[in-house]
């Protein structure tokens, strides 16, 4: 009988400890089996942008706080299409204003990820650790505002991993707010402001569409594809400035390191 209740007890307390993280696991699976998630593209946005700015220029603040809730909810759950709300953010309020409440959003999300991990999983992870992912849990936690400024200047990653790692690692939860909110914000400003001048971009999409079709006559759809790839905004030039400010970013890790050497 000791045994059973002892096992009961050490399910009960694996329950409560890890439901915030089932809860998100669950929620997330449940959108992506309903397939929600593919309403977050940018074929979406284009054929609702009037739709959707009639709606903004009567409710400005209370749209901007449904945008805001909504990107922290896609990042908690880790659902794609964070760089599309970017997008979205940058060509339905503007690029300063879309900006802002892009970084916010996604710093909110990132946060939840990160509270999760290190309250159900940290511990546990410290507690089984091996010799090597100790020293590495201690050589990151020694440079972590270095290494984290790196990861979010230069992505990598993904940016779900680099929410979650940092929970089970042990970083101090001011660490990775500040390195969040101050690393995300050169990528997330780019692409709000090539939102800002998407109207152009679906312009020139759409009427090159409408002329493949009258070349190749109608109803041949599939030999004139219509689509707008948020990846194709990640231009040589914005991956070259975002890896310099990374490069940056681990200056104090190198000079720590030569500054060893030496000693």
């Amino acid at each position: 009988m000791d045994t059973v209740s002892d096992m009961a007890r050490g399910a009960a307390s694996w329950v409560k400890r890890l439901w915030p993280l089932l809860l998100l696991l669950a929620v997330g699976g449940f959108i992506i089996a309903m397939g929600w998630h593919r309403y977050l593209t940018l074929e979406h946005l284009a054929g609702n942008r009037e739709t959707l700015r009639v709606l903004i220029q009567g409710h400005l603040l209370l749209a901007l706080v449904a945008f805001v809730a909504l990107y922290a909810m896609a990042v908690a759950l880790s659902l794609p299409g964070g760089a599309v709300l970017t997008i979205a953010g940058g060509f339905l309020f503007g690029w300063v204003l879309g900006g802002v409440a892009s970084v916010i959003g996604a710093t909110l999300g990132a946060i939840v990820v990160f509270v999760i991990a290190k309250t159900a999983l940290s511990d546990v992870l410290a507690a089984r650790a091996g010799p090597w992912l100790s020293r590495f849990r201690d050589g990151f936690h020694q440079d972590a505002f270095s290494y984290l400024l790196f990861l979010r200047l230069v992505p990598i990653f993904p940016f779900w991993l680099v929410n979650l790692a940092p929970g089970l690692l042990g970083v101090s939860f001011t660490t990775y707010v500040v390195t969040t909110f101050l690393g995300i914000i050169p990528g997330t400003f780019a692409f709000a402001l090539a939102g800002n001048g998407l109207d152009s971009v679906i312009e020139a999409q759409q009427s090159a569409h409408q002329s493949c079709l009258a070349k190749v006559g109608e109803g041949a759809q599939e030999s004139c594809p219509q689509g707008l790839d948020p990846s194709a905004l990640l231009t040589p030039e914005l991956i070259a400035g975002l890896v310099a400010l990374g490069l940056v970013s681990l200056i104090p890790v190198a000079v720590k390191w030569f500054r060893r050497r030496a000693a």
